[in-house]
């Protein structure tokens, strides 16, 4: 919304100036025009709530009081003009001055502003219908499009699904059409054994943004379509790569029974690869979020383990942000639930070290993740993983967890780990790896 300027919103002013976006409307050149009075009459109030958000309102057209758009202005004798409704209120307080100006008005009579009223409603109402003709052309090159995908073949069907897809994510309006006239399965129809990637990462692109329902996200989960999408997401650019994971997101919604059904180990590699790539943290978070719902099955989990994604995690967590942190961390304690996956934890120092950093460091969700991932790995080697955490300062983040306001869960969790420790060092040895000055401070 522009910056209110009262210095041109007088009905005193002899020309009223209307900045329309390409051009400056006048009252005489608007009257000349004959673009007052000739259109079909739309209901302003319904025209400003549909644009308001996405487009700019001239300010001539804002109310200094509500900074919204006049339905009905009028004007006082001061020459400002504002919203009747909200001037009113104004006077209703009990003010008998011009709100902009602070003067005193010498009359509290409120004279309706016609020419700015009709200036506003022509204004919106050239904007709606260049909008729903926007929308027209819009939904006829959709079904253009969804024919010509019937017909060609090559490079054309590359280009014809690029443009679907620009089209689908440059207008929300048009994605229920392209599901009801057939597009869902017409572009799946495009995708097995043999598509290319270029004709497979449009394909994702479009469907990725449509709202599917069971049914059709149940046609798409089949072996050859799935094969494809993660071949795509270990070879496709950034934004493929983002779109193959939150599509395979997509398909596991409300239905757990077909998380096996979209894993593979292909699958799994490249989202360990996008987490490594911390160049785009868009990826990272994408990948990390798919890998959380995956794991919810154990032969799953047992694989991510097999392929070393302890150590992957764990190496990644000190560049994560929080939110990618959160679901890192979360994976790593189902991971530490399985006995393999708390050997690969014992036998991974840096992921021990960057645990003991994160304590205390992020938020109390965190910790708690830390800290349990932490005890599961003592309690398979207590003496051995004691030493290495305590020497990486475990001893003092936990006595902070223990004086902190987090739950009581944490700081007996925090008490019992803190006496694990202890056990393996003689009680003036184990004070001084405390580090008490460093905890004070």
């Amino acid at each position: 919304m522009p910056i209110y300027h009262p210095s041109i919103c007088t009905q005193r002013d002899p020309k009223l100036l209307v900045d329309c976006g390409a051009h400056i409307l006048d009252l005489q050149t608007v009257v000349k025009d004959g673009i007052l009075g000739g259109a079909q009459k739309l209901d302003l109030k319904e025209m400003i709530e549909e644009l308001e958000s996405s487009i700019e309102v001239p300010s001539v057209f804002i109310c200094p009081i509500s900074l919204e758009p006049m339905q009905d202005p009028v004007t006082l004798c001061s020459g400002q003009t504002y919203e009747r409704s909200n001037i009113l209120k104004w006077f209703s307080l009990g003010h008998l001055t011009c709100p902009t100006t602070m003067q005193e008005l010498w009359d509290d009579s409120v004279t309706p502003n016609r020419t700015l009223h009709q200036l506003i409603h022509t204004w919106f109402s050239q904007k709606y219908l260049a909008l729903k003709k926007r929308s027209e052309d819009v939904q006829g090159r959709v079904l253009e499009l969804l024919d010509s995908l019937k017909k060609v073949k090559g490079q054309a069907r590359v280009q014809s699904l690029k443009d679907l897809r620009h089209v689908v994510t440059a207008h929300s309006s048009v994605k229920k059409m392209v599901v009801d006239n057939g597009g869902v399965a017409l572009i799946s129809s495009l995708l097995g054994s043999f598509t290319s990637h270029a004709v497979g990462s449009e394909g994702v692109g479009i469907l990725v943004n449509l709202d599917l329902n069971s049914e059709l996200k149940k046609n798409l989960i089949q072996p050859t379509r799935i094969s494809l999408i993660a071949d795509i997401l270990n070879e496709g650019s950034i934004e493929t790569k983002i779109n193959c994971t939150k599509f395979i997101k997509m398909l596991t919604e409300g239905d757990a029974s077909t998380i096996e059904n979209v894993s593979s180990l292909s699958l799994l590699v490249g989202l360990l690869r996008m987490v490594k790539d911390q160049r785009h943290p868009n990826g990272v978070t994408a990948a990390l979020t798919l890998l959380r719902t995956l794991c919810s099955n154990e032969s799953i989990r047992k694989q991510l383990v097999g392929i070393g994604a302890v150590a992957k995690l764990g190496g990644a967590l000190s560049g994560l942000n929080a939110e990618s942190l959160e679901s890192a961390l979360y994976i790593l304690d189902v991971l530490s639930s399985l006995p393999e996956g708390r050997l690969a934890l014992k036998n991974c120092e840096d992921t021990v070290r960057n645990l003991v950093k994160l304590l205390m460091k992020v938020s109390e969700i965190c910790t708690r993740f830390a800290l349990s991932i932490l005890w599961a790995v003592f309690k398979l080697a207590p003496e051995e993983c004691s030493v290495l955490a305590v020497e990486a300062g475990l001893a003092a983040k936990l006595l902070l967890v223990i004086q902190s306001g987090f739950n009581p869960e944490l700081k007996q969790r925090s008490a019992e780990l803190l006496k694990l420790c202890s056990l393996n060092y003689p009680d003036s040895i184990f004070i001084s790896k405390c580090k008490l000055t460093r905890t004070i401070q």
